[in-house]
C-alpha cells in the first residue's frame, strides 16, 4: 500500500533518530531523489512567518508530491498546511495574514484554493476550464492575477475550450505552422500562450489582460510569478514579455508593459530597452519600479543591471552600472533604502545589498548558494541556501550580513544518513594567464595514501557555473559517494567572475574553454598527488556534451571513457534543429550562411577521424533545445568507427533527466560506464 506524503514524513521524523544511530552509508542517487525539497518560501504580511512548499518523492508513483508548510522566521517546528495527496504548491498569503491561497490539482485540474491559517477545510475559489498557473494576490486583497494557456485572439475562455475540443474531436492530426518557433524546449506550439488574467476573489469572469497579443506573459519556459508585479493601488500590473512578430525565435528583446486590471484598455509599453527586461518589483512605499535590464540584444548572458523607474515620471536610473556582476532576484528593504540582490560570484551565488542612493554594493552572504531572499520583521533576511554538502534550507541574516541562523532543518535525518565527500575550491592560471576557478570534491572515507580515480564534469551553458551547490542531476556527491574525485573547472565563459571572462568565448567555444580545462586538470594532479591521472573519465551535458564531443578529437589519449548528454555533433547543423536561434547566432558570429567560419573551425564533426576514446551517449526525445539526432549521430560515428560505445536514450525526458526512475536509471548507467573504463 503507498504511504501517504503525510505518513511518509511523520515516519521520516520519527525513525531520524534510529537513522542517525545506524553507520552511514555512501552517497547515492537513491540519496539525492530522496531528499525532500523546500521551494517558493513566501513572508507573511507582519513579516513574521514563512510558508513554503515541500516536495517529497513518490518513487511509486515516479513524481513528487508538493504541500504547503509555514516555520516561523526565528525557527522552531514546521507546520503542515496541506494534507491532500493532489499537488498543493503556489501558496500566497492574503493580506490579512489569515488565510492563504495556493494552486491545488484536488478538485482534477489546477485551481485556486483558499484555506484559513487557523484551521479547517480548504475550499475552492477558481473553477475554470483551464489550468490556472502563476497565483499572485493584489496588495488590497482583492484580486488574484493568475495565467492561463489561450489562444491569443480568443474574445474569452470560452472561445479557447471550444477550439481545443474541436481540435481533439478532429480526425487529421497534422499541424500547419507559418512562423518560427514552430516547438520550444520540450512542447510543440499550438497556437495558445501564456497570458495574465485578473479576476476579483469574490467571484466572478477572468479578465485577460494581454488580449490580441502573440506573446507569453510569465516567459516560456522557465517564467513565473517574477514576470509580473500587481501596481502598489492594485489597480494595474506590470509585466514581462517578448512582443517582436515573426523575430521572436532570433529576438531576445522582453520588454515590461502595464495594463489596467479591469483590461479597459490594451497593456502599453512602458519599459523598451532594446535587450532583456525582466522582474519587477515596486518599493514599499509605491514610489518606484525595480527592475532588471540588459543591454546587448541577442544575448541571453549578457549582464543584469538593476534600473529604478520613478512611477510618476517615468524617469529612469542605471543604479548598478558599476558592479561587475549579474543580479538574479531583487528584494526591497523595508524602509526602501536596500535592495537585496543574488548573483553568481566566484563559484558561489552570493547574497548582496545595494544601497539605493549610492549604488554601493555590500556582500552580504558569500558562500553556498543563496536564493530567494524576502526581508521580515525587523529587517532580518530570509533565503534558501544549498550547497555542494546539503540540499536548500531556510536561512536568515541581519541587514549587515551579522548572525546568519538556520531556519529549517528538514534535511539533517538523510544527510546524517549519508556519508559524502568535502570540496575544496582552488584556482590557477588559465587561458591567456587569467584566474581560473575549480573545485574538487574528494570520495568518501578519503585515505591521502590511496590513489583515486578522477569523474571530470564539465558544465553547460556554456554560460554557466558549477558553484557550491546541491545539484538534483548533476550532484559530484553521487561520485564522491562511489569512490571518484569529482573535478569541475569554471573555464572561460563561466558566469560570476564579471562579463569579460564570461564573454571571452564568443567565437571560440573550442580555444580558451579546452584550455582551462587542459590547465585545470594538470593543476589538479599536481596540487593533490592523490588522484590518478591515469584513470579518468570526463562527463557534460549541452554545451559540456559539445565539449566532451570537441574532447574525442582535441584530446583523445587523455581520457580513459567519456560520456556526452544531450550534446551536439555538429554546430552547423545545429542551428537548422534548436529552436532558440539567437543563441548560436550570438555565439558563432552570426547565421551559418553568413559565418560559415564561425560554425565550422570549431565543430566537432570535422575530427571523427580522431575519436578513439569508449563514450557513452545519453540523449532525451523531447530535448528540443538539442534535438535527440544530435545524440543519435554522435553514437553513429562511434559506432562506424568500431569505438566501445553505448547510447541511453529517453522518450519521455526533455533536455534534462527528471522522472526519479529516469535519474536512478542515468546514474546508475553512468557510473557503471566509469567503473567499467577506470576501475
Amino acid at each position: 500500500m503507498r504511504q501517504s506524503p503525510l505518513a511518509l514524513l511523520c515516519a521520516i521524523a520519527a525513525a531520524a533518530p534510529a537513522i542517525a544511530a545506524e553507520p552511514p552509508h555512501p552517497f547515492s542517487v537513491h540519496d539525492m531523489v530522496a531528499f525532500e525539497r523546500i521551494s517558493d518560501p513566501q513572508l507573511d504580511p507582519a513579516g513574521g512567518q514563512i510558508l513554503f512548499t515541500l516536495r517529497t518523492t513518490d518513487l511509486e508513483a515516479n513524481r513528487g508530491r508538493f504541500d504547503l508548510w509555514t516555520v516561523a522566521v526565528g525557527g522552531g517546528e514546521p507546520r503542515r498546511l496541506t494534507t491532500h495527496e493532489a499537488t498543493d504548491n503556489g501558496g500566497r498569503w492574503a493580506p490579512d495574514g489569515k488565510s492563504i491561497y495556493f494552486l491545488s490539482t484536488r478538485s482534477g485540474s489546477t485551481q485556486v484554493w483558499r484555506i484559513p491559517l487557523a484551521g479547517g477545510e480548504a475550499a475552492q475559489v477558481t473553477d475554470l476550464p483551464l489550468d490556472v498557473a502563476n497565483l499572485s494576490i493584489s496588495p488590497d486583497g482583492k484580486l488574484a492575477a493568475f495565467s492561463l494557456e489561450v489562444f491569443p485572439d480568443c474574445a474569452d475562455v470560452a472561445c479557447t475550450v471550444e477550439r481545443l475540443e474541436a481540435r481533439a474531436a478532429a480526425q487529421a492530426t497534422g499541424r500547419l505552422f507559418e512562423a518560427l518557433p514552430i516547438r520550444h524546449w520540450d512542447s510543440w506550439r499550438d497556437g495558445r500562450r501564456n497570458h495574465i488574467f485578473v479576476m476579483p476573489l469574490s467571484g466572478g469572469a477572468p479578465v485577460d489582460l494581454m488580449k490580441g497579443m502573440d506573446a507569453d506573459s510569465p516567459t516560456r519556459p522557465f517564467g513565473g510569478t517574477e514576470d509580473f508585479a500587481f501596481t502598489p493601488d492594485s489597480k494595474g500590473v506590470v509585466f514581462s514579455a517578448k512582443d517582436v512578430g515573426r523575430e521572436e525565435a532570433w529576438s531576445t528583446n522582453y520588454d515590461l508593459f502595464l495594463a489596467p486590471v479591469d483590461g479597459s484598455t490594451p497593456p502599453k509599453k512602458v519599459v523598451a530597452r532594446p535587450a532583456w527586461d525582466a522582474r519587477p518589483v515596486y518599493s514599499p512605499d509605491g514610489t518606484t519600479l525595480a527592475y532588471l535590464s540588459m543591454e546587448r540584444p541577442g544575448y541571453e548572458a549578457d549582464r543584469f543591471r538593476i534600473v529604478l523607474r520613478d512611477r510618476a515620471t517615468g524617469n529612469e536610473r542605471v543604479l548598478t552600472e558599476g558592479w561587475d556582476r549579474s543580479p538574479d532576484e531583487l528584494a526591497w528593504s523595508r524602509d526602501g533604502r536596500t535592495l537585496y540582490a543574488t548573483a553568481q560570484d566566484l563559484g558561489q551565488v552570493a547574497l548582496f545589498g545595494v544601497d539605493v542612493a549610492t549604488g554601493k554594493v555590500r556582500r552580504l552572504v558569500s558562500k553556498g548558494s543563496n536564493h530567494s531572499p524576502l526581508v521580515a520583521r525587523g529587517g532580518r533576511i530570509v533565503y534558501l541556501k544549498d550547497t555542494l554538502k546539503s540540499p536548500a534550507e531556510l536561512y536568515s541574516v541581519l541587514p549587515d550580513g551579522q548572525g546568519e541562523a538556520r531556519v529549517t532543518r528538514v534535511s539533517d535525518a538523510r544527510l546524517a544518513a549519508t556519508r559524502m565527500g568535502e570540496a575544496e575550491q582552488f584556482s590557477f592560471p588559465g587561458a591567456g594567464g587569467d584566474t581560473v576557478y575549480a573545485y574538487l570534491v574528494k570520495p568518501i572515507d578519503f585515505d591521502a595514501g590511496k590513489k583515486y580515480p578522477i569523474a571530470f564534469l564539465v558544465h553547460g551553458g556554456p554560460q554557466g557555473s558549477m558553484a557550491n551547490s546541491f545539484h538534483y542531476r548533476w550532484n559530484p556527491q553521487a561520485y564522491a559517494g562511489r569512490g571518484y574525485a569529482a573535478l569541475m573547472v569554471d573555464f572561460h565563459g563561466s558566469t560570476g567572475y564579471g562579463q569579460a571572462f564570461t564573454d571571452a568565448i564568443r567565437g571560440d567555444w573550442g580555444g580558451k574553454p579546452l584550455e582551462d580545462l587542459q590547465k585545470g586538470l594538470e593543476a589538479a594532479l599536481a596540487r593533490y598527488p592523490w588522484l590518478d591521472g591515469e584513470r579518468a573519465c570526463a562527463l557534460g551535458a549541452s554545451y559540456g556534451g559539445y565539449m566532451i564531443n570537441w574532447i574525442a578529437g582535441q584530446w583523445p589519449e587523455r581520457f580513459k571513457c567519456l560520456v556526452t548528454h544531450d550534446g551536439n555533433a555538429d554546430e552547423h547543423f545545429a542551428y537548422y534543429q534548436t529552436e532558440e536561434l539567437w543563441f548560436p547566432e550570438w555565439e558563432h558570429g552570426g547565421t551559418p550562411w553568413e559565418s560559415q567560419a564561425g560554425y565550422q573551425e570549431q565543430n566537432p564533426i570535422r575530427f571523427v577521424e580522431r575519436w578513439k576514446t569508449p563514450t557513452l551517449v545519453v540523449h532525451g526525445a523531447l530535448d528540443f533545445r538539442i534535438p535527440d539526432t544530435a545524440g543519435f549521430a554522435t553514437f553513429t560515428a562511434l559506432q562506424r568507427r568500431g569505438i566501445p560505445s553505448k547510447l541511453l536514450w529517453f522518450p519521455d525526458e526533455n533536455h534534462w533527466v527528471l522522472k526519479p526512475a529516469n535519474s536512478i536509471l542515468w546514474h546508475d548507467t553512468v557510473l557503471d560506464w566509469l567503473d567499467r573504463w577506470t576501475k
